[in-house]
């Protein structure tokens, strides 16, 4: 069921939220690690530039090299297609997917950023693969509507900040529990009735989760993050999409968070 949901979900959120991860993509530099990006279409947000051979590719000297930490085996289909759509050469870890040993890009420039795709989650310290531990610390990690799945979000983002350089950037965009009214965070509110929308979400979490490989749409994440020790600062913002009757109970928050040197 996740799957079939998934897809459908998938193209319908990117056009409710794409003008938002524009916002913030660009502060996406060096050494990246994503958390659960999915098919990886917001790939096409980062900064790019015209390679020699006349294509438009991620632009190698503002990223340097990405890890796409993805536990959905189903998802890497789409995920290696988009990622050498924008110019990476993409190599599997074989030690967290052995099936992947032959599966990577066969044709590469010299020029191309390096994209590994590991399986596994940051949801326990203990069982972060190798790869990912490997290639630390990062300039960047990003979450693109993937705490909401954490099993326990507090934990992913203090191994967040474990695997961040300090000075380093978390960067994320979230689905959340409609922030309360007058909170001074929200930069379109739509005039939704959050108190009745909020408890909308507070009753379809159970379902929503249960079909959504845990998805929880009721998660105060930017307040989370942002009272994690740590960082050197915070800076988010929360938005009432209103483009939809699905939207008023998937508000967003998106920013970052910097931790301390």
């Amino acid at each position: 069921m996740f799957k079939t949901l998934w897809i459908v979900e998938s193209e319908r959120n990117n056009i409710k939220v794409d003008g938002y991860r524009k916002m913030i993509w660009p502060e996406i530099t060096g050494n990246v690690l994503e958390l659960g990006p999915g098919f990886a279409e917001s790939l096409r947000f980062l900064n790019h530039v015209t390679a020699s051979d006349g294509s438009y590719v991620v632009d190698p000297h503002t990223i340097t090299s990405y890890t796409a930490l993805e536990p959905n085996a189903f998802m890497y289909g789409n995920l290696q297609k988009n990622a050498e759509t924008n110019g990476f050469c993409v190599e599997y870890d074989c030690k967290s997917y052995p099936e992947g040993a032959d599966a990577g890009t066969h044709a590469s420039r010299e020029d191309m950023v390096p994209f590994r795709i590991v399986r596994g989650t940051l949801d326990h310290a203990s069982t972060i693969p190798q790869a990912v531990l490997d290639n630390a610390p990062y300039d960047t990690v990003v979450t693109s509507f993937s705490l909401c799945t954490a099993k326990d979000p507090e934990t992913t983002i203090k191994n967040i900040i474990q695997l961040l350089k300090p000075g380093g950037s978390h960067v994320f965009i979230e689905h959340v529990r409609q922030p309360p009214p007058g909170d001074e965070r929200v930069v379109e509110d739509n005039n939704v009735n959050a108190v009745l929308w909020g408890k909308i979400q507070d009753w379809l979490t159970p379902l929503w989760a249960l079909a959504g490989h845990g998805c929880h749409i009721n998660r105060r994440t930017g307040e989370t993050i942002a009272k994690m020790d740590g960082w050197e600062s915070v800076e988010y913002k929360n938005v009432r999409p209103v483009i939809d009757l699905q939207s008023r109970v998937m508000p967003l928050s998106f920013g970052k968070a910097t931790k301390a040197r």
